[in-house]
């Protein structure tokens, strides 16, 4: 039995803009060597949709490098970046997913209706995100062209400063108490997404951000791609307060895949059980309900267990916890009904 499920969070856009020459499409229609996603595999993996992120680059070293840094040794932040590199970055991917979209290998969804068509329809439901906002100016002119485009989901920061607010360092063994909130152009934004229907991204922001969004935010509080802090002791994750004020706006948390967010000592590695996913997955049920946890994953922008290894692994993940005893109806909500809950809250 294959179950459809929705991602919360995946980089594969930037995937395939790192990709040589000036097709892009072709690639993810007919196969993405070294990418965890592309259409093939959705369709042999039961992907029904997801939300497709613009993540701007670091200009100088890889993110790889950045992200090695999550066993190291201090708080620093990446260096910002300047909002003429975030725009270029930001609309050639937003550009591929409209390619895709002409193509037919995806479905832009701007409402809820949408999503449930596409998937209804057998196509690759994708919600346009962005995951830090430096391609946004403090005008938001930049915000409804990105909406016009599609645009229904930001993350106010990654892990680094804008104009908006502060990320967590990629940083084990450490809190996300690090950093200033929200400034008064982040704390705007947050009003205008309301009022747009664009959902907020937790992921990524500080304690201090946080707390300004929960107070600020009429929408329930979403992490698309982040784990339990009290299992995995990184600054990416979720500590007990956060997850009660998600808890308490009814909001969602999509499981990150990424093995350095799922174990306690923090590392990067491949050889990381599922067992340690469905623990991870308990905990946020035990703390958010049964309709409040969902899957983010984090494909093309992490090292995931070898046991999942690519979009075609979820399946193993969704039998483990039918495994565990989660009943069916549980782990549907899981893989698809909660996301979809959620979009129909926040996007209408």
């Amino acid at each position: 039995m294959t179950i459809p499920f929705f991602d919360g969070h995946n980089d594969t856009l930037l995937k395939l803009l790192e990709v040589e020459g000036a097709d892009k499409v072709r690639p993810f229609i007919e196969g993405l060597p070294g990418a965890h996603i592309d259409l093939p595999r959705t369709k042999a993996g039961g992907m029904a949709g997801g939300f497709f992120a613009i993540f701007p680059p670091p200009l100088k070293g890889n993110l790889g490098s950045v992200v090695a840094g999550a066993a190291g040794l201090d708080d620093k932040l990446p260096p910002q970046l300047a909002m003429a590199d975030a725009q270029a970055a930001t609309n050639a991917m937003a550009a591929i997913l409209l390619q895709l979209e002409r193509a037919g290998a995806v479905a832009i969804c701007r409402t809820a209706g949408e999503v449930r068509a596409a998937i209804d329809g057998g196509v690759l439901a994708s919600i346009l995100h962005i995951e830090g906002a430096e391609a946004i100016d403090t005008e938001f002119y930049a915000l409804d062209v990105l909406y016009a485009a599609g645009l229904r989901s930001i993350g106010i920061t990654w892990s680094r400063a804008n104009a908006f607010g502060t990320g967590v360092p990629f940083r084990h063994n450490a809190d996300p108490d690090i950093g200033p909130g929200l400034s008064d152009a982040g704390k705007e934004l947050v009003r205008v997404c309301n009022r747009m229907g664009v959902m907020l991204d937790l992921s990524h922001l500080n304690a201090a951000g946080f707390r300004d969004v929960a107070a600020i935010s009429t929408h329930p509080l979403v992490a698309t791609h982040s784990n339990v802090h009290a299992i995995s002791p990184h600054a990416r994750n979720l500590v007990a307060w956060q997850l009660a004020a998600i808890a308490e706006s009814k909001g969602v948390v999509g499981l990150n895949y990424a093995t350095g967010f799922l174990r306690p000592d923090g590392r990067f590695d491949a050889n990381t059980e599922i067992d340690l996913m469905v623990r991870h997955v308990d905990a946020l049920v035990e703390a958010l309900g049964e309709d409040g946890v969902a899957l983010g994953s984090d494909f093309d922008g992490a090292m995931v267990p070898a046991a999942i290894g690519d979009v075609t692994g979820v399946q193993t993940l969704l039998q483990a916890l039918l495994d565990k005893g989660y009943g069916e109806d549980l782990v549907h909500k899981i893989a698809l009904g909660n996301w979809l809950g959620m979009v129909e809250r926040v996007m209408g």
